[in-house]
């Protein structure tokens, strides 16, 4: 008798076979769940933290249009051969072009928008430098416009950039609309 119950409490104080199996395998579920949830969020991060490079370009490319817009002078736009002429001040909106007199070298500098690139001349219009990464394309409806360049006029020069046009995520091939716009006012008093 004493050796039946030595048996009998033996066998019930451990884990059977089967409740081991069943805590691994929910074990097994509750890792694969979180590590799919860890690699999504993964990747999610990486989409996201390459948006944010481009937009911070196309920031960086706003901002220098803008400071160099803003300590220029004799603003012009239209046709590009009717902006080179400094004589030739116009007032526009929306347009594709602006020209302007830089003060750093005293040259005429275009900004061009064209064929969904953003180009930027220093020497006139004889070279083009392409301003946008890949992965952006600007939309038909980005341009400046200038108010105040004729000198017949009292007002300040005040030029308005936007920019709009989609992000290209490479990625997953999805597109993500952007829009940015600003407004200048030449630095310079305008002349009397």
């Amino acid at each position: 008798m004493n050796y039946e119950l030595r048996i009998k409490k033996s066998n019930s104080g451990g884990y059977t076979i089967i409740e081991t199996m069943i805590a691994i395998s929910l074990f097994l579920v509750i890792v694969t769940i979180g590590l799919g949830a860890l690699l999504n969020a993964n990747a999610l991060h990486k989409r996201s933290q390459s948006t944010r490079s481009i937009m911070d370009n196309l920031s960086f490319i706003m901002e220098d249009m803008s400071r160099n817009i803003r300590t220029g002078s004799e603003y012009s736009c239209g046709n590009v051969g009717d902006i080179l002429g400094k004589n030739t001040l116009l007032n526009c909106t929306g347009d594709k072009n602006i020209a302007f007199t830089s003060s750093y070298d005293g040259s005429r500098w275009v900004y061009q928008i064209y064929s969904n690139i953003i180009y930027k001349s220093t020497d006139g219009v004889v070279t083009y430098t392409n301003l946008l990464p890949d992965g952006i394309e600007i939309d038909k409806d980005s341009g400046f416009t200038v108010v105040g360049a004729k000198s017949s006029d009292t007002l300040q020069p005040l030029v308005t950039i936007r920019l709009s046009g989609t992000i290209i995520d490479e990625s997953n091939g999805s597109l993500i609309p952007f829009s940015l716009q600003t407004s200048v006012s030449q630095r310079l008093l305008d002349r009397q």
